[in-house]
């Protein structure tokens, strides 16, 4: 353990349904951490976020002196704009305060934050793809240039809000194609529109190519290959409509299932993710570049060997609905071929452990501290690596 004197800072991976705070010595040992549910003003609204804020920064301090903390940093998606909301930014200063805290704090970009977490080189390029999608270009261990990230109504190309809507048209489209008025048996929807059927519909189980029977019907009363499409496509519009949009993001794990169930069309929607997400770090990007390029966010991580599994809509092992795809996904494999193709000399590097990212901003404190004179030997200490 450091002595009572050694100064401290503070990490905080600031998300939509996490928030997770790390304090850590300028040796590179972690003292504390918190973990609690999320603390994004834009998702939760001020008061609900800046709770979460104090939950996790509490924990994290737990047994410990905050007046040891000499700075801290927040990674927060849509950072600018709670510098532009003087009242979300009120609720995060008081809600530090009340943690005991007395020092300064940062709030960067979580794209800032993810590059962070996986490297002390201070140029390079960022791609997260978690329910939304931003890429960006890393200067001096600043954010210079970024594309995209212009939330699910303008942007969020190849995003997991991106991949579930998809889906959801495909379905359509799917049922649109069926006779009316009575389907015929031997053309059922695809493995993907079931899926998306059944997890959109009701709990029971589909029979896999078909249809699944509509919430609230006996089963014994319906033949699932015989439901009306026309009415099938109207309860699946009232369902979505009557959600929020952003949930559409978690329908994205049922086109890595119907992928590797040997779906085509899941695997078509993959392949169009990955372009849309490179084409995004291409806008930003010199050709020929050789800095590092850090993945992150759910759809990427944990990054996979390109060579250990099948790229998307590839042959692979268990090809049944219910199996579960490889970790790592067939998202990350194909945007990892793609980045390689583009860059081939580029070293590709992943965010790690859920921790990473408020190690990442606890690394971004650290940095402005006249004590730390080795950046870079304090990030590998950090990140054990």
């Amino acid at each position: 353990m450091p002595p009572a004197a050694d100064p401290l800072v503070i990490g905080l991976d600031v998300g939509g349904s996490s928030t997770r705070a790390v304090v850590v010595s300028l040796t590179g040992e972690q003292l504390g951490s918190g973990v609690a549910g999320g603390g994004n003003p834009v998702s939760h609204g001020v008061e609900p976020a800046a709770r979460q804020l104090r939950v996790a920064l509490r924990a994290a301090l737990a047994g410990l002196d905050p007046d040891r903390v000499r700075a801290g940093a927040i990674g927060l998606a849509g950072a600018g704009r709670l510098d532009a909301d003087p009242a979300a930014r009120a609720a995060y200063d008081h809600a530090w305060r009340d943690a005991g805290l007395r020092c300064r704090y940062a709030v960067h970009g979580d794209a800032l934050v993810g590059y962070a977490s996986a490297t002390a080189v201070p140029d390079g390029t960022v791609l997260i793809a978690g329910t939304g999608a931003v890429a960006a270009q890393v200067h001096q261990v600043r954010l210079n240039r970024v594309a995209d990230g212009h939330g699910w109504l303008l942007g969020d190309a190849g995003s997991g809000f991106w991949l579930g809507r998809e889906a959801v048209r495909h379905t359509l489209a799917e049922l649109d194609a069926l006779p009316y008025p009575r389907p015929v048996p031997h053309r059922p929807p695809g493995v993907l529109a079931g899926l998306i059927l059944h997890e959109l519909l009701g709990p029971e189980r589909v029979m896999p190519g078909a249809a699944p029977p509509e919430r609230g019907l006996d089963p014994r009363q319906l033949d699932p290959r015989q439901l009306d499409p026309r009415q099938t496509v109207r309860r699946v519009i009232q369902t979505v409509t009557r959600r929020p949009p952003v949930e559409l993001a978690r329908l994205a794990p049922l086109v890595f299932q119907a992928d590797h169930a040997g779906d085509p069309a899941a695997g078509a929607l993959i392949s169009s993710a990955a372009g849309l997400l490179v084409e995004s770090v291409a806008r930003i990007r010199p050709a020929g570049a050789v800095t590092p390029i850090v993945l992150g966010g759910g759809l990427l991580t944990p990054f996979p060997d390109p060579a250990s599994a099948p790229a998307a809509g590839g042959p692979d092992t268990d090809r049944s609905p219910d199996a579960a795809p490889p970790a790592g996904g067939p998202l990350a494999r194909v945007v990892g071929h793609l980045l390689t193709r583009r860059w081939p000399a580029a070293p590709l590097l992943a965010v790690g452990a859920e921790s990473a990212g408020a190690i990442g901003a606890a690394w971004l404190a650290a940095r402005t501290l006249p004590e730390v004179t080795d950046p870079v030997e304090l990030h590998g200490r950090l990140l054990q690596y």
